[in-house]
């Protein structure tokens, strides 16, 4: 169960909410700056808006801290906005009615009604689990009752169960499962049940399913007896019934280096996950939210890489879309003690600390409730963005340095900035596209490495800043340019009549401001940059010279006839296809998966006018986590991202004839599918 290392503490501590704790005390002197960065920030390149629920925490019955004011008024402070309940793999042991998990440790004061009001004294909206493993559907909907008819609390979001992927099915057990039945099926079924008896209490509420993250165990594995793997057999079968899909993603490194790059995963992770909703929850599919509920680091758990890694996960999924993101959890517990980048790291799973001391009374963690560095981090995040802000595009050109952006509604634009080397600081300068800082100082936002919190100060300019080593920076730059009189962003696009090479690209027209609306500009983000399209007097536009197989994500601004520019609209995001007709077709296979490794089937076949003597096969790995491990019916080489597949000596391709060729293929991250195969030259049809 996911409670780890937990330990009960029976000794309260004082609250340290005073000043000594939440400022900036304490922090090293930055040293020498290593090469200056150069950081993008792209104001036209939209990304989703910053949610009210976004800011995520668990809470958990175990934790005698659960419902006191101290733990509330300190997850205010730090801007949290959803909490969960009951925790983790306790949910699927634990009854609502009698506030028991046999099996398991149920604090006094953990209670329903006692997380409730905990969560109205934080502001923040709850997220409760039902219990699938020992639980009913009957039982779920009298939850409901008790929580949004009895007691009028209007809990909105409900999960079904936790984890229950890992109920034994696949052959690991941790998650509490009586059904005799434990496959994805029986799981998707009682979904729409729960779904069901909850929606007939209160038919306003969401309800969710589990899922695994793609290139998570169990992601893509297929059990035997099983029509398909986890995601879609849930998906296929619940999919109609259900609101928003829950995944968690514990993503380990060995270092805290390689913990701190398992980021970069996070846009095709979600890219793969949208496409097995679409492919498999049928109709209507698209309104169908994800939440990511439990997350956290393998290294670094209560020093400065958790404290990086929780930044930089939350901004990189809210910026895509998730609704809510939440840290595993409040309190846990003290576990393996290790010294990280200078500072003591107690292994603890907890934001704050439990107070507590290894078995052999050697080693305690500080008192009850102090802050650990995480905790700092999702302060930093609700400096960065508040509900209603819109993500931008950031990038920094060192593999050190990772930023995100947000643009206000009064037109100002905050930076998060991440300095990932423990040892040198760095310059950054920072470029703007659409948006014209003022000039001055400006306010700023530090976590360092072994600081006992944020520190604020006017410094540097909203160009040119000095990043301490290990740290997490938030830049607040003033708008110069008044915003009174612009047009509104158009509505979000819409794509239509997508092929190999155009889309049509649609959009609910702009309000004008001062002056009418001239034209609309349809921009593609490509990194932190942004290159026009077209431009249209309509709100309608078909773009042309695509590439085959790409995913792009566009936006539409509105530019009035005073030359005033709107702020981007919401992103649109769509992969064009391969050509309808071509001289070669290529059929991908997966034939086996075992969620880091796999066996691919291609069939190759020759749709042209001419045999082929000798040919060629060439795709890209999406991805740089991807590989070929060798293959076999041709001869395979791989050269960077590049796969070359040729023909055995004397096997030619005749006219309509097809060859089947197959690998063994391993990633260590998304294993998203190549979709553009080039045959001799020419491009594939992918069926």
């Amino acid at each position: 169960m996911r409670y780890r290392r937990v330990r009960r503490t029976a000794s309260a501590a004082a609250l340290l909410l005073a000043t000594g704790v939440l400022a900036g005390i304490g922090q090293p002197a930055a040293q020498a700056a290593a090469t200056p960065t150069t950081v993008t920030v792209n104001a036209r390149a939209g990304l989703a808006t910053m949610p009210a629920t976004g800011l995520g925490i668990n809470d958990a019955i175990w934790d005698q801290e659960l419902g006191t004011n101290a733990v509330a008024d300190l997850l205010k402070s730090a801007g949290v906005t959803m909490r969960r309940y009951p925790g983790g793999s306790y949910a699927d042991i634990y009854h609502w009615e009698d506030h028991t998990a046999p099996g398991g440790y149920v604090a006094p004061n953990t209670g329903f009604d006692t997380f409730m009001a905990g969560v109205r004294r934080t502001g923040a909206t709850p997220m409760i689990i039902a219990n699938y493993g020992t639980g009913t559907a009957a039982e779920a909907a009298g939850w409901v009752r008790q929580a949004n008819v009895v007691k009028k609390y209007g809990v909105k979001y409900w999960t079904v169960g936790n984890e229950n992927y890992g109920n034994g099915h696949y052959g690991a057990a941790w998650e509490a499962d009586n059904h005799p039945d434990k496959s994805p099926r029986q799981y998707a079924t009682e979904v729409v049940a729960y779904a069901d008896a909850m929606k007939a209490v209160d038919p306003t509420i969401k309800v969710g399913a589990v899922l695994t993250i793609p290139a998570g165990w169990p992601d893509a594995v297929v059990a035997e007896g099983d029509a398909g793997s986890w995601n879609q057999v849930v998906l296929s079968i619940a999919g109609p019934k259900i609101d928003f899909v829950d995944v968690h993603w514990y993503p380990g490194g060995a270092t805290a280096a390689e913990g701190l790059a398992k980021t970069a995963h996070l846009p095709d992770a979600l890219y793969i996950l949208r496409q097995q909703i679409a492919k498999y929850a049928g109709p209507g599919s698209e309104r169908i939210g994800i939440s990511l509920t439990e997350t956290n680091v393998d290294i670094g758990r209560n020093t400065q890489p958790g404290a990086i890694f929780l930044a930089d996960t939350y901004a990189s999924l809210l910026a895509n879309g998730v609704f809510t993101v939440q840290w595993w959890n409040v309190h846990n517990g003290i576990g393996d003690i290790s010294t990280v980048a200078g500072q003591t790291d107690y292994d603890d799973f907890g934001i704050l600390s439990s107070g507590n001391c290894t078995s052999d009374g050697t080693t305690c963690q500080p008192a009850l409730n102090t802050p650990f560095a995480p905790y700092h981090g999702l302060s930093m995040m609700n400096k960065l963005a508040r509900p209603g802000d819109q993500f931008i595009r950031a990038a920094a050109d060192d593999p050190l340095v990772t930023a995100h952006a947000v643009r206000r509604s009064n037109g100002d634009v905050n930076v998060l900035l991440l300095n990932s080397d423990p040892d040198n600081a760095r310059d950054v300068t920072i470029d703007y596209a659409g948006f014209a800082p003022a000039g001055g100082a400006v306010t700023v936002h530090t976590y360092a490495n072994g600081a006992t919190g944020i520190a604020t100060a006017s410094a540097g300019t909203a160009t040119s800043q000095t990043l301490p080593p290990y740290s997490l920076t938030v830049v607040q730059a003033r708008n110069s340019r008044p915003i009174a009189g612009l047009p509104a962003a158009p509505g979000q696009p819409a794509a239509s009549a997508v092929t190999d090479r155009t889309a049509t690209i649609s959009w609910p027209a702009g309000r004008a401001g001062a002056h009418p609306i001239a034209k609309y500009e349809v921009y593609r983000q490509h990194g932190a940059v942004s290159e026009q399209l077209g431009e249209t007097p309509g709100t309608s536009l078909t773009v042309n010279n695509l590439r085959p197989g790409s995913r792009y994500t566009v936006n539409v601004l509105a530019r009035d006839t005073a030359g005033n520019v709107s702020w981007a609209s919401p992103p649109l995001s769509f992969t064009t296809g391969t050509p309808a007709q071509s001289a070669c077709t290529v059929k991908w296979t997966y034939t086996a998966d075992w969620s880091s490794g796999y066996v691919a089937s291609l069939d190759i076949a020759n749709t042209g006018t001419r045999a082929l003597t000798s040919w060629t096969l060439t795709y890209e790995w999406p991805t740089t986590w991807q590989q070929m491990n060798g293959g076999w019916n041709a001869n395979w080489t791989a050269t960077g991202r590049t796969v070359k597949v040729t023909n055995l000596d004397g096997a030619g391709l005749d006219v309509g004839a097809t060859v089947n060729v197959g690998f063994v293929g391993g990633y260590s991250g998304p294993n998203v599918t190549p979709a553009v195969f080039t045959l001799n030259g020419n491009v594939c049809t992918t069926l």
